[in-house]
C-alpha cells in the first residue's frame, strides 16, 4: 500500500485537499485501498484553513510516508523552523517529496529545490525566482517532476499533480478513469462524451489555461490574439507560440472549436433558431457557422440540430 501524507499548517490554501479525492478514487477504481492518505501537521489536532474553518490532522511525525506532500498558502508565508528541519530530511524518509502551488516555497525554503526543475502558482512566479535563484522555474508548467521532487501550479492543479503521482504508480488509464469520474473538466450536455475542446487542447500552463477558460466563458465576444494574450499577461507573440507549442493549435483555431462545440450543445439543449445560436456562440452569422461545422463535424449544422431533435431550420 502507498502511503501519502498531504502536510498542512496554520493558514492553508483548503483546496489542496481536493487531492485527497484522487486517491479515494484510484482505491474506488482498483477495488482495494492501494492508497492510504492521511492529513498530518506538525503537532496534530485541527489546524486553521485560510478560510477559517479548521480540519483535524494526524501527527507528521506518527508515521513515515512513501509520498509526502506539502500545501501552499494564499500569501507564501512559510511554517516553523522545526517544521521546515522536518521537510528538510523528508526525502530521506519518502520516495517523493511533493508540493501543491506555493508549498513551493516550502521545498525551496529548505533546500530541496536548488538545481531541480520546479513551478508554483504564476502570480507568486517573479516573487520565487528572487527569493530561490538557484531553482530552475518553469512558471508556464502545470506540474513539475523532476526525479524524487514534484511541485505543481496553482490552486487546482494540484489535483493534476496527484494524477500525475497515480499514473506514476498505475498508469496512464488509471489516472485517466479517476479524472472522468471526477469530472475534472467541464462536462458537456446531452448524451455526449464528459470531454470538452479543453480537455483535447491539453493545456499544460496556468496562463494558457486562463486564457481558455476567459474564451469559454465569453464565447460571444472579442477573442483576438491580443486579447487572450493579455488574460494571459503574455505578449501577443508570445501567448501565440506558447499556445501552439502547448496544444498544437493556433489561438483562432482553439476559440473556433470552442465556438463550435458550445452551439451544438446548444442545439442538442434547446429550441433556439440558428441565427441566435450563431449569435450567441460568437459565429455572428450563419455561413461562418456552417462554414465552422463543416470542418468540425464534416455536416452542417442543421444535420446536427434535426439529429438531437432541435429545431429544424435550413442553413
Amino acid at each position: 500500500m502507498h502511503s501519502v501524507g498531504l502536510v498542512v499548517y496554520p493558514g492553508f490554501q483548503s483546496l489542496a485537499l481536493a487531492v485527497a479525492s484522487v486517491f479515494e478514487y484510484a482505491n474506488l477504481s482498483r477495488g482495494e485501498r492501494v492508497y492510504q492518505f492521511r492529513v498530518v501537521s506538525e503537532a496534530g489536532g485541527p489546524v486553521m484553513t485560510s478560510q477559517s474553518f479548521s480540519i483535524n490532522t494526524d501527527r507528521l511525525r506518527d508515521a513515515n510516508y512513501d509520498t509526502l506532500i506539502v500545501a501552499g498558502d494564499n500569501n507564501c508565508d512559510l511554517p516553523p523552523d522545526s517544521l521546515l528541519d522536518y521537510v528538510r530530511n523528508a526525502p530521506n524518509q519518502s520516495r517523493r517529496v511533493a508540493a501543491i502551488c506555493t508549498g513551493a516555497f516550502v521545498l525551496a525554503a529548505a533546500g530541496l529545490l536548488d538545481g531541480k526543475r520546479a513551478t508554483t502558482h504564476w502570480f507568486h512566479a517573479q516573487n520565487f525566482k528572487k527569493q530561490y535563484p538557484a531553482v530552475l522555474l518553469d512558471e508556464d508548467r502545470i506540474f513539475v517532476n523532476d526525479g524524487q521532487f514534484w511541485t505543481s501550479a496553482g490552486m487546482t492543479a494540484g489535483v493534476d499533480l496527484a494524477l500525475a503521482i497515480v499514473e506514476n504508480d498505475f498508469g496512464l488509464e488509471m489516472a485517466r478513469m479517476i479524472a472522468r469520474k471526477l469530472v475534472v473538466y467541464q462536462r458537456r450536455g446531452g448524451g455526449q462524451s464528459q470531454f470538452s475542446a479543453l480537455l483535447e487542447l491539453d493545456a499544460k500552463s496556468d496562463r494558457v489555461q486562463m486564457a481558455l477558460a476567459y474564451a469559454k466563458e465569453n464565447l460571444g465576444g472579442d477573442l483576438s490574439v491580443e486579447t487572450l494574450a493579455d488574460i494571459a499577461r503574455l505578449s501577443p507573440r508570445q501567448f501565440s507560440r506558447v499556445f501552439r507549442e502547448e496544444t498544437g493549435q493556433s489561438p483562432a483555431k482553439a476559440v473556433e472549436r470552442l465556438r463550435v462545440e458550445a452551439a451544438r450543445l446548444m442545439m442538442e439543449t434547446t429550441r433556439h433558431p440558428i441565427e441566435v445560436i450563431a449569435r450567441e456562440t460568437g459565429f455572428g452569422d450563419r455561413e461562418r457557422m456552417r462554414q465552422s461545422f463543416l470542418r468540425a463535424f464534416g455536416q452542417p449544422p442543421q444535420s446536427i440540430q434535426r439529429a438531437s431533435g432541435g429545431a429544424s431550420i435550413s442553413l
